[in-house]
């Protein structure tokens, strides 16, 4: 029975490397083309970032002559402050049609106020829906209660009262996190593009296994050979396997090597995704390729085209990864009960290692032998479904 289902194995392998544009859609697109596009995103969001901090801001004031010493200590913030439209109409005009990000509108009555010591008013106009404008808005907005905090303080001195006496308690941030745990706010999606590549490396292999022969009409002189059907369907699964694998390995090294091209060390974030951690996250989704394997083959079985079968399983590449959506947006830790979910188990331990966190050996065996069950029921499952006259179609 082995040997025979090392033939159909080996078949397989051989028929899948023939059709090279197929093998290359699926070993590019999603274990190296998903990784690249990962790293660029995030390349560009840092850069912007640190950008938006570094960079000399434009802030059109309209009334600049009636609070000069605002002007000068918006300035000193690295704010270049320019003439502004020609009235606060025209300023939400500008606003409005992206001409100008934010605009400063200082009344006439701005400096008797302060004199008063009565609340001055200014206006900002900003575009909320607009990200760019808001970042710009919100500096702003912060040089601007700066300057509100130094007033304070400047008149409660003049007054002779300490300006610590509106300040009773003190909180001082102590952070706990480590560079490691850090990057995991932008790396903890990295499993995700992991179990897609690993989808996608099987899923071309499992509709033509299965689909692709029964449209061809390969399929009924293939079980008219002396193969059980159980061993026919074993091999099929294992080759898809190969390549589930091979995908993975791919995706893993891709982001191993996409990763020393990404400034996390300037946001402070250091990952812990060394050779070591390829290998355990290696070692730690291979459960899950069986149950790939054999969700794609059990899906692909009821389809009667390739066409049908591809539109079926692409739907299928999406379940999987659910949870970890949902999981990371919960930002929820590892927890026992969690380790019987497949692919969820995955992403938290996962998680876990690029934090550099030590991971928990009982949730680990957990989700290894709760992912190859359910991989070994559903190969069961797809082997008794193999047996049935409705096969053929």
């Amino acid at each position: 029975m082995i040997r025979t289902t090392i033939t159909v194995f080996a078949k397989e392998i051989v028929d899948n490397f023939r059709d090279r544009r197929t093998l290359a859609s699926a070993l590019i697109l999603g274990p190296i083309f998903g990784p690249v596009l990962f790293a660029f995103v995030i390349n560009l969001s840092i850069e912007r970032s640190l950008d938006d901090v570094e960079r000399t801001m434009e802030l059109p004031v309209i009334g600049q002559q009636h609070a000069p010493n605002l002007v000068r200590y918006l300035e000193s913030r690295n704010i270049d402050i320019v003439d502004g439209p020609a009235d606060a109409a025209a300023a939400a005009d500008a606003v409005k049609s992206g001409a100008n990000d934010v605009v400063l509108v200082i009344p006439e009555d701005f400096g008797a106020q302060l004199a008063d010591a009565t609340p001055a008013r200014v206006e900002l106009y900003s575009d909320q829906a607009n990200q760019q404008a808001e970042r710009d808005a919100r500096r702003a907005r912060s040089a601007l209660y700066a300057y509100n905090q130094e007033l304070a303080s400047i008149r409660l001195s003049a007054r002779g009262v300490n300006p610590l006496l509106l300040r009773p308690i003190n909180v001082d941030d102590v952070d706990v996190s480590t560079p490691s745990g850090r990057s995991a706010m932008l790396l903890g999606m990295m499993s995700y593009f992991f179990i897609f590549a690993l989808l996608m490396g099987g899923m071309y292999l499992a509709i033509d296994a299965t689909a692709g022969e029964r449209e061809r009409g390969s399929l009924e002189p293939l079980l008219a050979l002396p193969v059980t059907r159980d061993q026919l369907i074993l091999g099929k699964i294992a080759a898809t396997c190969v390549f589930m694998a091979f995908s993975l390995a791919l995706s893993l090294l891709s982001f191993y090597f996409v990763l020393k091209f990404m400034p996390l060390e300037q946001l402070g974030m250091t990952p812990n995704f060394g050779p070591g951690v390829v290998l355990a996250a290696f070692l730690l989704l291979s459960p899950f390729i069986l149950l790939g394997a054999a969700i794609m083959t059990l899906v692909a079985s009821f389809t009667k085209s390739y066409k049908e079968a591809q539109t079926w399983l692409s739907v299928v590449l999406i379940a999987p990864t659910m949870p970890i959506l949902i999981v990371s947006i919960l930002t929820l830790r590892p927890r026992l009960e969690f380790m019987f979910v497949p692919s969820l188990s995955q992403h938290l331990l996962l998680v876990d290692m690029v934090k550099n966190e030590p991971v928990n050996s009982l949730h680990v065996v957990i989700s290894v032998v709760s992912t190859l069950i359910f991989g070994a029921l559903l190969t069961w499952i797809c082997a008794r479904l193999y047996r049935r006259e409705g096969l053929l179609g």
